[in-house]
């Protein structure tokens, strides 16, 4: 072998093992790489999770948003139709959300929806915003409400068992309503018990409520700026009202 192919092989070598180290080099830092920064970027949907693979958040759109999860496996129904934020617990069950809508429909009308909830555990919503405006009849508030301390996973077993073994009609609407209705101890499934806000007549409300979610007491400013109070009953009669009419 001549020295001149000694000389390109020893360079072909040096060569591969030069391409072989930088290669080496990007691939760490790709893998090892802490953080990243974008100046912009378009997305569909963002999973946020733990290092378990559990959901901590999704960020999507309306068609890839994501349905309800307990404990990592969906339930109730399916996704595509609340874009938006979505949080999840520690088990990977969802615990609240951030969700938005609004736009104009064929008849020339609009409607617009924004909803901010927290969950109790294993619950449903206990602690939420809401606006909703339909073509200028709006109402937005506050509400505190009480769940019955059932997991919501059980609570759906059995409304889909009621479904299945009953066929439609009276007699699954009455199962159903009775479903829906006391829990154990006698407790309503749910109950608004604080409600701050304002109505479509635009008056100023705030309703404090019984452990049935019964107003007992409502404080109110009308679209007129009068001020009034009203004590109800549990038949949602007026006991006592100031000023007196």
């Amino acid at each position: 072998m001549d020295s001149r192919m000694q000389r390109e092989l020893r360079w072909l070598k040096a060569w591969a093992v030069c391409s072989s180290i930088a290669l080496g080099v990007l691939l760490l830092g790709a893998f090892t790489q802490p953080r990243q920064r974008f100046t912009e970027i378009d997305v569909e949907r963002i999973n946020v999770v733990e290092p378990d693979g559990k959901y901590r958040m999704v960020i999507s759109n309306r068609p890839r948003s994501i349905g309800p999860i307990y404990k990592g496996a969906p339930f109730g129904y399916a996704g595509g139709t609340r874009p938006g934020i979505i949080f999840f617990n520690d088990e990977g069950t969802e615990n609240g959300g951030l969700t938005f809508s609004g736009k104009v429909g064929p008849d020339g009308k609009y409607q617009a929806s924004h909803h901010l909830s927290f969950d109790q555990f294993n619950q449903d919503q206990v602690l939420y915003f809401n606006y909703t405006d339909n073509n200028g009849s709006r109402r937005m508030g506050f509400t505190i409400a009480d769940r019955a301390d059932v997991d919501i996973m059980q609570m759906v077993k059995q409304r889909d068992s009621i479904v299945a073994a009953t066929a439609e009609g009276a007699a699954r609407n009455a199962a159903l309503q009775q479903w829906a209705q006391q829990r154990p101890g006698g407790r309503a499934m749910f109950a608004q018990r604080v409600y701050v806000g304002r109505d479509p007549a635009r008056n100023a409300v705030v309703n404090l409520s019984d452990p049935e979610g019964r107003t007992r007491l409502r404080l109110v400013v009308d679209s007129l700026g009068n001020p009034g109070m009203e004590f109800l009953d549990a038949a949602g009669q007026v006991t006592a009202r100031y000023p007196q009419r």
